[in-house]
């Protein structure tokens, strides 16, 4: 092991070179930090390189599938209709470097110097980082501590058992595939692999429901039964077992039925730990929890003052969304500008096909909490834009506090959702009520008039949504 003879000096070191851990070194950066980031594969983190991107990259290939038909519909001939894996594969390599590249430049840009290797405390003022053979020591003021979450898992079999990391990105096609679980992984692997012609099995233990509001549920079923998703919803006993072409799943139905299916490869919900191995903590006294997340407030500070933590380490939601505002909001908080964290409307979106947007409160949560609420719907059939562009499956819902008026919550699902859904949440952010959503002009067509019809709903004055028997317009 080479050591470096003198120790660098830093103001700012950030340990991750993930969303949360780039958008801090940025963020320091151009607040006038000296800012070293180090990342001991790839910046950009799982997230770009094994998560996000490259499973995101797979959902939007896979959606693609659903279009022939109405291209077809409105006057494109093709004369085959097949997806060759392999170019997609070269086609995925290149969104995710081309993107590397950019978090590398952007770096580049900010003068923050990339150091890759192994980071881990000496003191609360010192680093080692290790590289191969090669050792360096880095002294700094302030650090921030991004280094993820990885998953954990009962190991039912090494060899047809895949985890969250590999589930989008294989390099075949299986042609049978057991989902087990209820997260948004699930879902998106559920469409996207059904939608490339892989037989797919969705198995949900223990609840019957998924966390969404009772009417994009309901949508979200009938969305999975019109693709001939297999769902077995509310099953118990489930026993997991290899065969010579792969495994065998047998469990306890809703009818109280033993059923047994096959395939090739199965997925199993995971959970999480924080990545804080090997970082030094004993050293320092770092509280954790006992999940290995690490404990901070809301501005992202441990109980060791000058060290900061963002993003996975410090516990769910696992969203890149959360890290990337954690990021920005603890660099800030360390340079001495007021900044704060409040995440009631941070959205949350899930690439189904359709895809799914919420954010607020559902029905259900807003009754449970005292409120007297007021909803409304508009289902998608009834937009011209929807109709046209041959996107008509889905549904927006929103929930209204009766006494202000004020959004308490909206809900989607339906082609569009994912870009409408920050329309709730700057309306949530500014305290909107209904008349800030029924006023302004929207563009027509589009899919935006969804959102008005649904808030126009909530009086009974919704115009392309036939009235409901019995119900009253509200004279406000």
């Amino acid at each position: 092991m080479v050591v470096g003879e003198i120790a660098q000096e830093k103001e700012v070191v950030v340990i991750g070179g993930g969303p949360g851990g780039y958008t801090a070194a940025i963020r320091a950066a151009q607040l006038g930090k000296d800012v070293l980031l180090i990342e001991q594969t790839h910046l950009g983190g799982v997230c770009l390189n094994e998560g996000c991107i490259p499973s995101k990259t797979f959902v939007h290939a896979a959606k693609q599938a659903n279009r022939w038909g109405h291209l077809q519909e409105i006057g494109y001939q093709f004369e085959v209709n097949h997806f060759q894996f392999e170019t997609y594969q070269s086609y995925k390599e290149k969104i995710v470097g081309q993107l590397r590249s950019g978090v590398e430049a952007l770096c580049k840009a900010n003068k923050i110097e990339v150091m890759y290797g192994h980071a881990s405390f000496i003191s609360e003022n010192k680093l080692g980082i290790e590289n191969g053979h090669h050792f360096e020591v880095v002294n700094f003021e302030q650090a921030i501590i991004a280094t993820g979450a990885k998953p954990v898992y009962t190991l039912e079999s090494e060899t047809y058992q895949l985890n969250s990391r590999q589930l989008f990105n294989l390099q075949v096609l299986p042609k049978e595939l057991i989902l087990i679980g209820s997260n948004y992984i699930v879902l998106e692997a559920a469409f996207a692999y059904k939608a490339l012609g892989t037989k797919l099995t969705l198995i949900m233990e223990e609840h019957k429901g998924f966390s969404f509001d009772q009417e994009i549920e309901k949508e979200l079923r009938r969305q999975m039964k019109k693709r001939n998703i297999s769902f077995y919803s509310g099953v118990k006993n489930v026993e997991l077992a290899e065969n010579e072409n792969g495994v065998e799943c047998s469990f306890v139905s809703e009818k109280n039925e033993r059923t047994l299916i096959s395939a090739e490869l199965f997925y199993k919900e995971e959970g999480y730990v924080g990545n804080i191995e090997e970082l030094g903590f004993e050293r320092l006294g770092v509280s954790v929890d006992q999940q290995q997340f690490i404990i901070c407030d809301d501005q992202g500070r441990t109980n060791i003052p000058n060290l900061f933590a963002v993003g996975d380490v410090t516990g769910g939601p696992f969203f890149a969304t959360k890290a990337i505002k954690q990021g920005k909001v603890t660099a800030e908080i360390l340079c001495g500008k007021p900044s704060e964290l409040d995440f009631t409307w941070m959205p949350e979106v899930i690439h189904t096909q359709p895809p799914i947007a919420t954010v607020g409160m559902t029905e259900e949560a807003a009754r449970s909490a005292g409120y007297s609420v007021i909803t409304g719907t508009y289902p998608l059939l009834g937009n011209g834009y929807a109709m046209f562009s041959g996107n008509r499956d889905g549904l927006v819902k929103v929930i209204i506090e009766k006494e202000s008026q004020r959004l308490l919550g909206m809900h989607m699902i339906g082609e569009g959702a994912i870009e409408l859904i920050s329309t709730a949440v700057i309306s949530g952010e500014m305290v909107a009520r209904d008349e800030d959503l029924i006023f302004p002009t929207y563009a027509h067509p589009s899919l935006n008039e969804g959102i008005l019809e649904a808030m126009e709903d909530t009086l009974g004055i919704a115009i392309h949504k036939a009235p409901k028997k019995g119900k009253k317009v509200l004279n406000r």
